[in-house]
């Protein structure tokens, strides 16, 4: 990656990036790289308000209960215990509108970026996921006309569930406890080995599923096609950066990290670690082979329509303007060399993955809206 990349993100990022200290991490605390394949106990499904969710982190249920009272009567709050992190998980469900559509639909994970869904910056709250991949019937109940985003749309007639917790973890199993994080971090078991199952059977699914995450989660879905071969039926990754332990990869990964007060070290035992090549996409690329229907796209950091301030995301000011510019075009930037190098290695090994490089788009929500 180039150095003049390296010190534009760098510098746009360091006020994010608090410094922390080093994590030492024991040899035994260190976990097995493929650890997830072990067997693990089931999730326990409930449907309704999730258990003691700190109303800080659950800004998105206002923005549910609107669709609920416009008459969206496919949108819920469903929440998962997890045996490995020992907590509840809340999760946003959108069924296929058209109710014909529901028995046997196949089941969308669609991932938050790096605040989990726990802040204003997820799917729910920053995109028309709930009329556009759910379906719209009526325009007149849209809540995203004042965006002018959405015509009526018949969906996808999948299911489309959105874990709303998980912020910074880059949803991986991690070697340590983070306390800062709620304590465990085991993210992949939970919502590759524990969840899928009984949540599927609850909602009646078919047993395809597919995955798609942006930012942190472009990576992280990456890697969960990698570590389970075959699993997803189609795969998209947004804006994410496939290294993890290679070139500028660990300067990026610990900017993320550090807005927790952690870092690789915590995480997986160092950058370059087993347990951290074992979470390397780009190093792992040929383990892709297995999935179909892989999507990648990435804008190319100059700045597009919904970096100006006509943009009803900017509406107008000049700073959110000038910051969406910079720092997000700083970070979709060093995206794209990410992506362009995935693509080199995945053309290599003759694997069909659809890249879309866009010529124009910052690193913000408008652009995963497109």
């Amino acid at each position: 990656m180039k150095k003049g990349v390296i010190r534009a993100v760098a510098a746009t990022l360091a006020a994010l990036a608090p410094a922390v200290a080093t994590v030492a991490v024991s040899p035994a605390a260190q976990a097995e790289p493929g650890q997830a394949d072990q067997a693990v106990t089931p999730a326990t499904i409930h449907f309704g308000k999730t258990p003691n969710l700190d109303p800080k982190k659950a800004s998105w249920r206002f923005a549910l209960g609107q669709y609920q009272q416009a008459g969206f009567d496919n949108i819920e709050e469903a929440y998962a215990y997890s045996p490995s992190m020992d907590r509840y998980v809340p999760l946003v469900v959108i069924r296929p509108l058209d109710k014909a559509k529901r028995a046997n639909a196949p089941t969308l994970y669609l991932l938050n970026g790096a605040d989990g869904g726990e802040g204003g910056a997820n799917w729910l709250m920053q995109t028309d996921v709930v009329e556009y991949l759910g379906g719209l019937d009526d325009p007149s109940k849209s809540l995203r006309a004042k965006a002018g985003l959405r015509d009526p749309s018949p969906g996808i007639g999948a299911n489309i569930v959105i874990p709303m917790s998980g912020a910074f973890s880059y949803y991986s199993d991690w070697v340590n406890e983070a306390p800062q994080l709620g304590g465990k971090q085991m993210w992949e078991t939970f919502l590759t080995k524990e969840l899928p199952a009984p949540l599927e059977s609850a909602l009646g699914s078919n047993g395809k599923r597919a995955l798609a995450g942006m930012s942190m989660s472009g990576t992280t879905s990456l890697l969960y096609a990698e570590h389970n071969p075959g699993f997803y039926n189609a795969l998209g990754s947004f804006s994410g950066c496939a290294a993890t332990t290679t070139g500028a990869a660990p300067l990026f990964v610990n900017i993320t990290l550090n807005r927790a007060n952690s870092n690789m070290n915590e995480m997986w035992g160092g950058p370059q670690s087993e347990v951290a090549r074992y979470n390397d996409a780009l190093i792992n690329a040929d383990k892709l082979r297995d999935t179909e229907n892989i999507y990648v796209s990435n804008g190319s950091g100059w700045p597009g329509e919904h970096d100006l301030p006509s943009d009803p995301r900017v509406d107008g000011n000049l700073l959110t303007s000038a910051r969406v510019m910079v720092e997000g075009g700083a970070i979709e930037t060093a995206t794209n060399t990410c992506t362009h190098d995935l693509e080199a290695k995945t053309r290599a090994l003759d694997i069909p993955v659809t890249y879309n490089f866009r010529p124009q788009g910052t690193h913000q929500w408008g652009y995963w809206q497109d």
